[in-house]
């Protein structure tokens, strides 16, 4: 009967060592309650694939913090042959780091030599260590570490423009923010005729060692300014009665109508996504575009802008012959 405490299992028999009966609170029927799906392997506490992933964790924390490093210091130029090319181009270097038991051949030779000659001190160091200043770069037993990079003022490039006797030929970079694609427009602007080139202080791609890598030193021979605004030097230069002319796949001219490439011109090359920004192209007398065939989107920024400069250098080699 309910609520009869007499009846068979209801209390303890009298007499017995233990004491009350106490329920389980509960605690076998949670025990009964799922507890979820099973977590990954990499979150079971010391599971091999969870240390696998700490170890892989640790050493990409490893690899950035050796990238903050390099990129607080100063900067080093890796590689052989970036190396080589930087010293024969008369980059103003510090020092010239050369790992211990590296290959000598005719490059590492040639450095050393060309390091010496300059008074550039040269130092021996353990592979890790130029691994940790390079950032982690390719640096084939070479590295060569430069002060920072001491940009022009933009009225200043102007000014050397004109003295060169030719109409100035200059290009501004539209928030380019990969230094190699920088590298790579100052060794092309320096290999066509350009006078200089102009970046904008803020959305882009500083002088940084892979800057200098990329530019094969050229850097070092080709002056290059920052503009604070960018949209307002072009303001003035245009003022001053050069030509803007904007690089854009929407262009308005391709290169073959580009009539403007004798005169005093700034070829404008913008982002590697997004083209040339609104203010920017308002500000252009021209944009152009490159012709090419059907199932091409775009060209690289580097690449797109060689090809304009080597057609502005084409015209104005046949207008001086005329």
């Amino acid at each position: 009967m309910a609520g009869n405490s007499r009846r068979r299992g209801a209390i303890r028999k009298s007499g017995t060592k233990k004491g009350q009966v106490s329920g389980s609170g509960g605690e076998r029927r949670k025990g009964l309650e799922g507890k979820g799906p099973t977590p990954r392997a990499e979150d079971r506490y010391g599971h091999p694939a969870q240390r696998k992933a700490k170890a892989a964790a640790a050493r990409t924390e490893k690899k950035r913090t050796a990238a903050k490093k390099a990129a607080d210091g100063p900067e080093v130029i890796a590689g052989r042959n970036p190396v080589v090319e930087s010293l024969r181009a008369g980059v103003p270097a510090t020092a010239l780091y050369v790992a211990l038991n590296v290959d000598a051949d005719d490059r590492v030779k040639e450095a050393v030599q060309v390091a010496a000659d300059k008074g550039i001190s040269i130092l021996e160091v353990p592979r890790d260590e130029l691994d940790r200043r390079t950032g982690g770069a390719m640096h084939q037993g070479l590295g060569l570490q430069v002060p920072p990079f001491q940009y022009e003022h933009p009225d200043d490039l102007l000014t050397m423009a004109r003295d060169s006797g030719e109409p100035p030929l200059l290009v501004a970079l539209d928030g380019v923010t990969d230094p190699r694609n920088l590298g790579a427009v100052i060794r092309s602007a320096a290999a066509f005729g350009a006078h200089g080139v102009l970046l904008p202080s803020r959305r882009s791609a500083g002088m940084t060692a892979v800057a200098w890598r990329t530019s094969a030193g050229t850097a070092a021979k080709l002056p290059v300014a920052m503009a604070t605004n960018l949209t307002r030097q072009l303001v003035s230069w245009a003022s001053e009665g050069l030509m803007i002319a904007g690089l854009d796949a929407d262009g308005s001219a391709d290169i073959d109508s580009m009539n403007v490439a004798t005169d005093p011109l700034v070829i404008v090359v913008g982002s590697e996504g997004r083209g040339l920004s609104r203010l920017v192209r308002d500000t252009c007398d021209v944009t152009v575009s490159i012709p090419m065939a059907a199932g091409v989107e775009s060209l690289n920024a580097s690449v797109a802008a060689a090809v304009l400069l080597s057609e502005v250098a084409r015209r104005r080699r046949i207008a001086g012959r005329v």
